[in-house]
């Protein structure tokens, strides 16, 4: 992997002040060549081509970091010195649910997740018409285009994407989406890391780190969570990306549950053409270990019908499909009903399940409602097929109608993926 360093200096040249070489040729010290400390570099040829050099390979690395990651080989750092006052030391005193307001370091509320199926990682800007046509293809349902680039950290190259805090937790695994001390920190212009980058790159919460890119802005670490995203490893403000001179829409993640997400990555890459490396994040070598990444809607159907011997996931993706369109609508509606999965609240109350091992079961998160739904039908019987799942059915949603499209469209799911 090629060395994060920024360009380099010639040696400078030594004469005597009036013009003459010096008749002895002593040993002479090059103070220049020891400058290597990118919190101690100065002159803007050291910062200005280090991000159109480091740019480039911000995709090979999205691949290549997967196994090993960024930081092979790491040498310990000097610890940097605490951030003004001004840094949030410790998380708002919340009970738990996010601020309403999305200015002034807060972020809006966390409405839903989603969960990316594809990242697209250009090698410069993606164009808004692209863009644009990715957006409008058949069964794509949410787009997010990310400024980027590669930047040094604790004298390491790590891969930086600059986002909306209130969009763009959306994307990330639940339980980063739901740390809204994370995004509040970011939205004050801090930095967020995935924890292998906080524990290998030694960074503390509260402290200030020198960040190279075409600027070297001292920022704040507002903490860690998983991304989610393979070889992205760091989230910076879109004002502090900006201020770093970071690429913009140089990545794009696309959300099309219901599709084989192969399908998708063919369709991406022949609307961006060559230069672009599209991920399929279903892949098994994209997949965290620790569970950091999102799964998809079919993933999470799937999962959840183990929990009910004799339910097909066909059910509950049909099911998810007519109640929020997998998650693009989650209400209410106007009865009342939330989430992906459209459970009343008293109904959930009964019913809901913490899937996603956070200890809480949260009525709008999938990965705690498709596993509630699957729970609700089998407790109506819905593992024992026939007559049964019919009227499981029709005990989620009281009209033969229901029942009918339901069924309909599990038989639908099950011959075009079973």
């Amino acid at each position: 992997m090629a060395s994060p360093s920024a360009s380099r200096t010639g040696p400078v040249a030594e004469t005597s002040g009036d013009g003459e070489a010096p008749a002895a040729r002593p040993p002479r010290p090059k103070p220049e060549k020891k400058r290597r400390d990118p919190r101690k570099g100065r002159g803007p040829a050291r910062r200005g081509r280090a991000l159109p050099f480091l740019i480039g390979g911000i995709a090979v690395l999205a691949i290549a970091s997967t196994s090993g990651g960024v930081y092979a080989a790491l040498t310990t750092e000097k610890k940097a010195e605490p951030a003004a006052s001004d840094t949030p030391e410790e998380a708002p005193p919340t009970a738990g649910d996010p601020v309403n307001v999305a200015t002034g370091g807060q972020v809006a509320p966390l409405r839903r997740v989603v969960p990316p199926d594809v990242l697209a990682v250009g090698g410069g800007s993606i164009s808004a018409a692209k863009i644009k046509r990715i957006a409008k293809m058949s069964r794509v349902k949410d787009v997010a285009a990310v400024a980027g680039g590669a930047v040094q950290l604790q004298g390491r190259q790590v891969n930086a994407f600059a986002v909306d805090p209130s969009a763009f937790r959306s994307w990330t695994p639940p339980g980063t989406a739901k740390k809204t001390e994370l995004w509040e920190a970011l939205a004050a212009n801090q930095f967020v890391v995935s924890p292998a980058a906080a524990e290998q790159l030694q960074l503390t919460r509260g402290y200030q780190y020198p960040v190279v890119a075409r600027t070297m802005p001292k920022l704040t670490m507002g903490g860690s969570g998983a991304l989610g995203l393979p070889g992205i490893d760091m989230l910076v403000s879109k004002k502090s990306g900006e201020e770093m001179g970071l690429v913009p829409n140089v990545a794009v993640l696309v959300n099309a549950p219901g599709v084989s997400p192969a399908k998708v990555v063919k369709a991406v890459t022949k609307v961006l053409g060559p230069g672009t490396n599209v991920l399929n994040l279903h892949e098994s070598k994209y997949q965290s270990s620790g569970g950091g990444r999102s799964a998809s809607y079919l993933d999470l159907y799937k999962q959840a019908a183990t929990t009910c011997p004799g339910l097909s996931w066909t059910v509950l993706a049909a099911i998810g499909q007519v109640e929020s369109d997998h998650g693009r609508n989650t209400g209410p509606s106007s009865a009342g009903a939330l989430g992906p999965m459209q459970f009343m609240p008293a109904t959930w109350k009964a019913y809901g399940v913490d899937g996603d091992n956070d200890g809480k079961a949260d009525i709008m998160n999938p990965f705690d409602a498709i596993p509630g739904a699957a729970k609700y039908l089998c407790a109506n019987g819905a593992g024992r097929g026939g007559k049964q799942l019919y009227n499981a059915v029709w005990h989620y949603n009281h009209a033969d109608w229901y029942v009918q499209k339901v069924l309909n469209l599990a038989k639908a799911y099950a011959a075009k993926y079973d």
